[in-house]
C-alpha cells in the first residue's frame, strides 16, 4: 500500500514539474496564449526576448560551414592588430638594444682613448711629434 502512495506522489510531482517547465519555456520564447499571459506581456517584454531572437540566440555556426563576411573581416582585423602590436614591440626592443650597444661602444672607445692618452703622456720624450722613431737611443 505504501509503495502505491509513493508512486502516486512521484507521478503527481512529475506532472506538476512538467507543467511548470512548459509554462516557463512558453514565456521565455514569447509563444504563450491566453488572457493571463497577455496581462503579463509588458513584464515579459522587459525580461524575455522575442521568439525570433530566442531561437537564433544559441545557434552556432557549424565547424565546417563557411564563415560570414563579417566574421572573416573581424578575424582579419584582429590578426592585423596583433601583427602591428608585435611589430611595434620588436621595433622597440631592437631600438633599445641598438642604443645599449651604441653606449657600450662609446664607453669602450672612451676607455681606449684615455688609455692611449695616458700612454702618450707617460712615454713623451719632449720632442714633437713624439713618435718612437724620434727617440734618441744611447
Amino acid at each position: 500500500m505504501a509503495w502505491r502512495q509513493l508512486l502516486l506522489v512521484a507521478c503527481f510531482s512529475a506532472a506538476v514539474l512538467l507543467c511548470m517547465l512548459q509554462e516557463g519555456t512558453g514565456a521565455s520564447v514569447g509563444t504563450g496564449q491566453g488572457a493571463g499571459q497577455e496581462a503579463q506581456e509588458g513584464v515579459g517584454q522587459k525580461i524575455f526576448m522575442q521568439e525570433s531572437d530566442a531561437s537564433n540566440f544559441l545557434k552556432k555556426r557549424g565547424k565546417r560551414s563557411p564563415k560570414s563576411r563579417d566574421e572573416v573581416n573581424v578575424e582579419n582585423r584582429q590578426k592585423l592588430r596583433a601583427d602591428e602590436l608585435r611589430r611595434e614591440y620588436h621595433e622597440e626592443q631592437r631600438n633599445e638594444f641598438e642604443n645599449f650597444v651604441e653606449e657600450q661602444n662609446d664607453e669602450q672607445e672612451e676607455r681606449n682613448r684615455e688609455a692611449i692618452e695616458q700612454w702618450r703622456q707617460w712615454h713623451y720624450d719632449g720632442l714633437y711629434p713624439s713618435y718612437l722613431y724620434n727617440r734618441h737611443h744611447i
